[in-house]
């Protein structure tokens, strides 16, 4: 057999298969099998079979090489008469294409594509499942953030309410104060939307007008120490992340000792973290002691917060000073305002 010959038979019984394939792709996709319809399936799948090699012989019985004649010595094709030059069909060459070829076609061409288009079925039904998984996470994780906002939003308004309700019977003027600097405090927190992420600039704003109210509540007994690396203030952190910490500090740390209390925030920025720092000059922890959780309702919403925002990726640990006092360190990745907001890990 020359070269010619031996190429065209192969491409006589191959190719066939190419055209045939997306149609059983697509059948296969659409009706697949399942536990609960693996019978009906299983038949369907067999008349398709069947049909598929019907199709393939002929398609391959109007090539040239349908079918070798051992007689003449050369290939034909089962729908013309190359020696008349006209169009005749052999039924005893299709016939006996169709059952020299209906075990190969089947086994070895039909069920592997319809193995394939399962296999693909499969990946694609996964992927979506991950989707929808992800999806929920993402809408989970928002409402927790979101409620936990909520939560944070009122506990800071009730407790300056309250230190201005205690004002207003010994000094009106200065209740009169608190009341302007909450004005501008619900002012920025409107801002904020339903947003959690803002820029430093913007939480160091809302921290010192806070700052601003207990300075007036405890006077002379309040010195308040700001610094902040100039590099860190178009970072973005989680709104209302810095008052709740300085609320317990001014709580637990300054509130507690007769003597002139001091409260310092701090932030820097080093190797693509940002650090944020909380101290005060109380009466501390006690023996030493270090601590990564407790507190009240404020400083347990922020750790949840950060867990949901950042997951293993942040840090907050509460200490004792040396000597006296506590002190908060925050750290969290460094983001810059101008990056895209990604509010929920892993999104």
């Amino acid at each position: 057999m020359e070269w010619r010959e031996a190429l065209g038979m192969e491409c006589s019984q191959i190719l066939p298969y190419a055209l045939l394939t997306p149609f059983v792709f697509v059948m296969a996709t659409r009706y697949s099998m399942q536990r609960k319809n693996w019978l009906r399936r299983a038949i369907l799948y067999l008349a398709v079979g069947l049909l598929f090699t019907l199709l393939h012989d002929a398609i391959r019985g109007l090539t040239p090489y349908a079918y070798w004649d051992s007689k003449n010595r050369r290939f034909h094709s089962a729908f013309w008469n190359s020696d008349a030059h006209k169009f005749a069909v052999n039924w005893d060459a299709l016939e006996s294409i169709f059952f020299s070829n209906v075990v190969d076609d089947v086994w070895s061409a039909y069920l592997p594509i319809i193995l394939g288009a399962h296999m693909v079925s499969f990946y694609q039904r996964s992927r979506e499942r991950e989707r929808r998984a992800a999806q929920l996470e993402a809408q989970l994780a928002k409402a927790n953030l979101q409620n936990l906002k909520a939560q944070l939003q009122p506990h800071f308004l009730f407790n300056t309410m309250h230190s201005i309700s205690a004002l207003m019977l010994s000094d009106v003027g200065a209740a009169d104060k608190m009341m302007a600097r909450l004005s501008d405090l619900l002012r920025m927190s409107l801002e904020g939307g339903g947003g959690q992420i803002t820029t430093l600039s913007h939480e160091l704003e809302f921290v010192t007008a806070y700052l601003d109210i207990e300075k007036i509540r405890l006077g002379d007994r309040l010195n308040v120490v700001l610094d902040f690396a100039s590099d860190t203030l178009h970072a973005q952190v989680p709104h209302l992340l810095l008052q709740p910490l300085v609320e317990n500090a001014i709580k637990h740390g300054v509130s507690k000792i007769s003597s002139p209390g001091e409260i310092s925030v701090l932030t820097s920025r080093d190797d693509g973290r940002l650090h944020l720092m909380i101290t005060d000059n109380g009466p501390g922890l006690g023996g030493g002691a270090k601590a990564s959780s407790g507190g009240g309702l404020g400083l347990r919403a922020t750790q949840e917060r950060l867990r949901t925002l950042y997951g293993s990726n942040q840090r907050l640990e509460i200490r004792s000073k040396p000597g006296d006092g506590v002190e908060v360190s925050v750290e969290i990745p460094f983001r810059a305002a101008m990056q895209e907001k990604q509010e929920v890990v892993g999104l």
